[in-house]
C-alpha cells in the first residue's frame, strides 16, 4: 500500500483520475452501437454482413481520428484537446437522438461515434505525463483501465434501450457527458513532460520507423481484439445462444470488465517483468482461447469462461504495450500513442466484419475466431524477432525500463 502511495506522490493524481474518467466515458460512447446491436438489428432487419459493417464503422472512424487529435494536443495542450473532443462527442450524440431514422443515417452516426474513439492516445499521455519513467507503465495502465467504459456500455445501454427506446440512449449519454467535462476542467492540469517547441516532424518521427509499425500491428491484436470483440459480443450471445438482449449485454460485461481490470495489471507487471515478456504470454493466450471459443460454440458456459480469459489477456497486453511506448518515444508519447492507437484500433474493425462474413457465408462464427487467433500467432513471431534489437538499444532485457 505504501508503494502505491509513493506512486501517487510521484505525479499528479487528480489529473490521472480525470484522464481515467474521460477515457471511460469515451469508451462507453464508442461501443454504444455494439451494445445496442440486438435492438438495432431487429429494427432494421440487418443481415450478418450488414451488422458487421454497422459495428465496424465506429471502430474504423475512431482509429482514423486518433492521430489528428494527438497532433492537436501537441499544439493546444492535452487538457484543451480533451475538452474540444468531448464537446464534439456531445454534438454527435445529439445527432443520433434527433436524426437517426434509417440504416444509412445509422452508419453516419457510427462515423460520429468514432470521435469518442479518438481519446485514447491523449488520455494516456495526459494521465501519465507527470509521472517518472519507472511509474509510467502503471500510470498508463490505470488510465487505460478506462476501457471499463465498454463494460458499462454493454451493461447499461441495453437496459436503457429496453425501457426508453434505443435512440433515447443517445440523448441520455449526451447529458451524462457533462460529468467528465467538469472533472477535466476542475481537476486536471497540463503536464510539462513534452517540449512544446519541437517541430511537427520530430513529433511524428515514429511514423517513419519500423518500431512504430511493429507496435501498431501488435496493438491491432491486443486493443483491436478488445474493442472489436467487446462490440461484437452482445450480438454473438444473442444470435448464438438465444439469450435476451439484456442478458447478452450482461454476459458481455463480464468479459469487458475483465479486460479493463487486467490492463492495470499488465502495466504493473510490465514495469517489473518487462513489456516484451508480458506480451509473449499474452499473445499466446489470446490465440489459444480464440481457437477454443471457435470450437466451443455450443456451450454458453464454456464460451463465457473462455471469452473472459481471452479478455484478461487482451487487457494485460494493452497495458504491457503502452509500458513500452514511453520508453521508446519519451518526448513524443502523445503522438506516438495516437499513431499506434490509430493503426492498432483498425484491427478492431476486422473482428465484426470477419465474424459477419464467416456467419453469412460459412454458417458459423468459428472461422472468424480462427482468423484472429492466426493473427495473434503472427504478431508473436514478429515480437520475438524485433525484441532482439529493442533490448540492445532502448530497453533492458525483457522490455524493462533502463535504470539510467
Amino acid at each position: 500500500m505504501s508503494g502505491f502511495r509513493n506512486f501517487l506522490k510521484a505525479g499528479h493524481a487528480p489529473t490521472l483520475g480525470a484522464a481515467f474518467f474521460y477515457f471511460a466515458f469515451s469508451c462507453c460512447i464508442w461501443v454504444m452501437n455494439g451494445a445496442m446491436a440486438p435492438f438495432i438489428s431487429e429494427a432494421y432487419k440487418l443481415s450478418p454482413t450488414e451488422k458487421g459493417v454497422m459495428l465496424s464503422v465506429p471502430i474504423f472512424a475512431g482509429a482514423l481520428m486518433r492521430f489528428p487529435l494527438g497532433v492537436l494536443a501537441q499544439y493546444i495542450g492535452r487538457k484543451s484537446a480533451t475538452l474540444v473532443e468531448m464537446g464534439l462527442i456531445m454534438v454527435a450524440l445529439l445527432f443520433g437522438y434527433f436524426f437517426v431514422n434509417s440504416y444509412s443515417s445509422l452508419l453516419a452516426m457510427g462515423v460520429l461515434l468514432g470521435i469518442a474513439g479518438a481519446s485514447f492516445g491523449v488520455a494516456l499521455s495526459l494521465g501519465s505525463g507527470s509521472f517518472p519513467p519507472r511509474y509510467k507503465g502503471l500510470a498508463m495502465g490505470l488510465v487505460g483501465a478506462g476501457n471499463v467504459g465498454t463494460a458499462v456500455s454493454v451493461l447499461v445501454a441495453p437496459a436503457l434501450a429496453q425501457r426508453f427506446g434505443w435512440q433515447s440512449v443517445y440523448g441520455i449519454a449526451a447529458i451524462a457527458m457533462l460529468l467528465p467535462m467538469m472533472a477535466m476542467i476542475l481537476f486536471a492540469k497540463e503536464p510539462d513532460d513534452v517540449d512544446s517547441h519541437a517541430t511537427l516532424r520530430e513529433h511524428i518521427a515514429c511514423l517513419f520507423e519500423k518500431d512504430g509499425w511493429a507496435f501498431s500491428l501488435i496493438y491491432a491484436v491486443s486493443f483491436g481484439g478488445f474493442i472489436g470483440l467487446a462490440t461484437f459480443l452482445p450480438s454473438y450471445y444473442y444470435d448464438q445462444f438465444g439469450v435476451s438482449k439484456v442478458q447478452a449485454g450482461q454476459l458481455s460485461m463480464l468479459a469487458a470488465f475483465m479486460g479493463a481490470a487486467l490492463r492495470i495489471f499488465g502495466g504493473w507487471i510490465s514495469d517489473r517483468w518487462g513489456g516484451v515478456n508480458t506480451l509473449t504470454v499474452v499473445l499466446l493466450t489470446i490465440a489459444l482461447t480464440l481457437v477454443a471459443c471457435g470450437l466451443a460454440g455450443g456451450s454458453l458456459v464454456a464460451t463465457t469462461l473462455l471469452v473472459m480469459l481471452c479478455f484478461a489477456a487482451l487487457g494485460a497486453g494493452n497495458g504491457a504495450l503502452f509500458q513500452l511506448v514511453p520508453l521508446r518515444w519519451p518526448l513524443s508519447t502523445a503522438v506516438a500513442g495516437s499513431m499506434i492507437g490509430e493503426i492498432g484500433a483498425l484491427g478492431g474493425g476486422l473482428v465484426p466484419n470477419a465474424m459477419g462474413v464467416s456467419k453469412q457465408y460459412a454458417g458459423t462464427y468459428m472461422w472468424g475466431f480462427f482468423f484472429f487467433a492466426a493473427l495473434s500467432l503472427i504478431m508473436l513471431a514478429m515480437l520475438r524477432l524485433m525484441q532482439i534489437r529493442w533490448t540492445r538499444t532502448w530497453a533492458e532485457k525483457g522490455g524493462r525500463a533502463r535504470s539510467a
